[in-house]
C-alpha cells in the first residue's frame, strides 16, 4: 500500500482531517482546528508518511524526504490560480487571500497583472535554474504565494537576506542589489520554502538540482541564498496555525505532499549543520 493510501486509512487521521464536504465539494480546511490537532496529525505522519525518514540525519535524512515528496500531483501553471485562493485564504475572511510580503487581505478574485492586484510568485525565483513556469518546479505550490504585483518586481530573482533599504509600498520588507528581506511574520515560512524545494528537485526529473548556498547574486544558477540567513530566519520563525494550515490544505487537496520542514522545523539542521 503506498504512503498516500496508509495514511488516508487510519482512523486517527480521517478524525483529524481538515477537508470537510459539502454538497460533493471538498472545502477548504477549518480556522479554528481542536487543540492537539497538529500534535496528533504530526505522532500520525511519523508513523505512515515519513516512517522512511524518521530516525535518519544529513544526507541519509535528504535522500529519504526527496523519494516520499517527489509522490505528487503536479498542477498546469493556470491551476495555480485557484489553488493559492484555497490554500492562503484569510483566516478572518474566507473571500480574500493574504498576500506573502505586504501581509495585506485581498480579494481573491483581485488577481492579474495588474497595478494593486496580486499574482503568482515564485520564492524560489524560477531563473534560479531556469525552470520557468514549467508543470513541475515552476507549478509547485510549495513555494508559490499570492503577492502584489510590484512588491514581487521589486523581490524580482533576488536571493534573500538581510538588510537593505525598507519598500515603501510594504513596510517591514527590506531589499538592495542583490536580495530581499521579508517580514518578520514570514521569514521562517520563506525559509522553509526554499529548502523544500532543495529537498524535492535534485536533477533526476529534467529538471536542475535545485541548492541552498550561502551566497548571494547567484544570477541563472540554480542556487539560493542565503543559506546561514534562511537557518536563522527559519529558527527564529517557526510554523504558525497559517502555514500549518496551508501545507495541510495542499496535501489534502492538491499536490499531495508535504513540506517536511513545516512538520519537522528540527530536520533543517539535521541537513544543513
Amino acid at each position: 500500500m503506498s504512503r498516500r493510501l496508509s495514511f488516508y486509512a487510519r482512523p486517527l487521521l480521517a478524525a483529524a482531517a481538515a477537508v470537510t464536504v459539502l454538497s460533493g465539494t471538498a472545502a477548504a480546511a477549518p480556522v479554528d482546528t481542536p487543540p492537539g490537532r497538529h500534535t496528533a496529525l504530526a505522532a500520525a505522519l511519523d508513523d505512515t508518511y515519513y516512517q522512511d525518514a524518521v530516525g535518519k540525519t544529513g544526507a541519509e535524512l535528504k535522500a529519504a524526504l526527496h523519494t516520499i515528496i517527489s509522490d505528487q500531483t503536479k498542477l498546469s501553471y493556470s491551476q495555480v490560480w485557484d489553488a493559492l485562493k484555497a490554500t492562503d485564504e484569510d483566516p478572518a475572511d474566507s473571500s480574500n487571500v493574504i498576500l506573502l510580503y505586504t501581509g495585506r487581505s485581498q480579494s481573491k478574485n483581485d488577481n492579474g497583472g495588474g497595478s494593486g492586484q496580486w499574482n503568482r510568485e515564485h520564492v524560489w525565483a524560477k531563473s534560479h535554474g531556469d525552470f520557468g513556469t514549467a508543470t513541475g518546479p515552476g507549478t509547485d505550490i510549495h513555494h508559490l504565494r499570492p503577492e502584489d504585483v510590484q512588491v514581487n518586481s521589486t523581490r524580482g530573482n533576488k536571493d534573500f537576506d538581510n538588510g537593505g533599504s525598507e519598500l515603501g509600498d510594504a513596510p517591514g520588507n527590506f531589499t538592495d542589489g542583490d536580495s530581499f528581506e521579508p517580514r518578520d511574520e514570514v521569514k521562517g515560512d520563506v525559509a522553509r520554502m526554499i529548502l523544500y524545494m532543495a529537498v524535492r528537485y535534485e536533477g533526476n526529473d529534467s529538471f536542475a538540482d535545485l541548492e541552498p548556498n550561502d551566497q548571494v547574486d547567484n544570477g541563472s544558477a540554480p542556487k539560493m541564498g542565503k543559506l546561514s540567513v534562511l537557518k536563522q530566519w527559519s529558527q527564529e520563525d517557526p510554523p504558525d496555525s497559517f502555514e500549518k494550515r496551508r501545507n495541510d490544505v495542499i496535501f489534502e487537496r492538491f499536490q499531495h505532499n508535504r513540506n517536511p520542514f513545516v512538520d519537522h522545523p528540527e530536520w533543517v539542521g539535521s541537513i544543513w549543520q
